[in-house]
């Protein structure tokens, strides 16, 4: 049975995408990350993705090391450029794909080093798999919370051997992602500032996910900015208001916490390569989104 997560996350299925056919997995990582974007996505709306360019820009694929283990990640940053402000790109279930790697040459064009780690690649590949289902099933439902937070922790390690200034942290995320930038707010102590799109708030407990976002919201680190659509039928806006209470009571930065709630914005808003793209919501968190780094010490 699929649990709250999953049913977020396939409630947003491309219209006309078979759940029953079998997934179509590569053998192996791709080369290179942020090339293309993952077989579930498929086909995207290429009249709305976006592209960035990246020239003054570095940028490509670098290997972290998280105890003795290579994780994959994408970087872009200003070329040439030391001591910038970092921000942790966090992605949705289908893995570092071309929009994730958008979404960091846009934080780079902003001044920022940007990092977007692969953090399912110990339980497969995310964007290899051609159902939804499956790649819930196989992969992202047995990814712990500790792994992503020690990974992240890596991540935070080697970007301030490459360029980054770590005493201004940020983090951001996706759907899965927006839940984990909650849990890393909540982890980190350098983290000065979250901004969380569409993560998932409650939900059940495991061995893997012992705590959600509402359980950790009293000790938050840094601020969080939550951007979540209205019409987003997979996190009911009485988890939002339940959070909200949470953070109320909680320390200084849960009460410096605040909320965007879109009028009829679906989940996925932002994913301006799928049907759930709406642009004007998309832009207003992206503004929101820069102007709350810059506002809590991130730039």
């Amino acid at each position: 049975m699929l649990n709250e997560s999953q049913t977020q996350d396939l409630s947003a299925l491309l219209p006309g995408q078979s759940t029953e056919a079998g997934p179509t997995r590569r053998t192996a990582l791709k080369a290179a990350l942020g090339v293309g974007y993952a077989a579930s996505t498929l086909p995207t709306l290429a009249q709305t993705a976006i592209k960035t360019p990246a020239d003054g820009l570095t940028v490509g694929e670098v290997m972290i090391d998280v105890n003795g283990f290579s994780m994959p990640a994408y970087r872009a940053a200003p070329a040439g450029k030391t001591g910038l402000p970092v921000v942790l790109v966090l992605s949705e279930i289908f893995g570092v794909h071309e929009y994730i790697a958008d979404t960091a040459r846009r934080f780079a064009r902003a001044g920022y080093l940007a990092i977007a780690p692969e953090l399912f690649v110990r339980q497969g590949d995310a964007q290899g798999y051609g159902e939804m289902a499956k790649l819930i099933a196989e992969v992202i439902s047995k990814v712990p919370d500790a792994q992503v937070l020690g990974d992240l922790d890596a991540t935070v390690k080697w970007a301030a051997a490459h360029g980054g200034d770590t005493r201004k942290l940020g983090v951001t995320g996706f759907c899965w992602g927006g839940r984990q930038t909650w849990l890393y707010a909540a982890h980190n102590p350098a983290v000065k500032a979250g901004v969380a799109w569409y993560g998932r708030l409650v939900g059940a407990q495991n061995d893997l996910t012992p705590r959600n976002p509402i359980d950790v919201a009293a000790q938050l680190h840094g601020p969080v900015l939550g951007l979540y659509g209205e019409a987003d039928t997979g996190i009911p806006l009485d988890s939002v208001d339940k959070m909200k209470a949470a953070l109320a009571a909680g320390n200084a930065a849960a009460k410096a916490s605040t909320f965007v709630v879109y009028p009829e914005a679906p989940h996925a808003f932002h994913a301006d390569y799928r049907p759930s793209y709406r642009q004007a919501a998309a832009e207003d968190g992206w503004k929101r989104a820069l102007a709350w780094f810059q506002q809590h010490g991130v730039a």
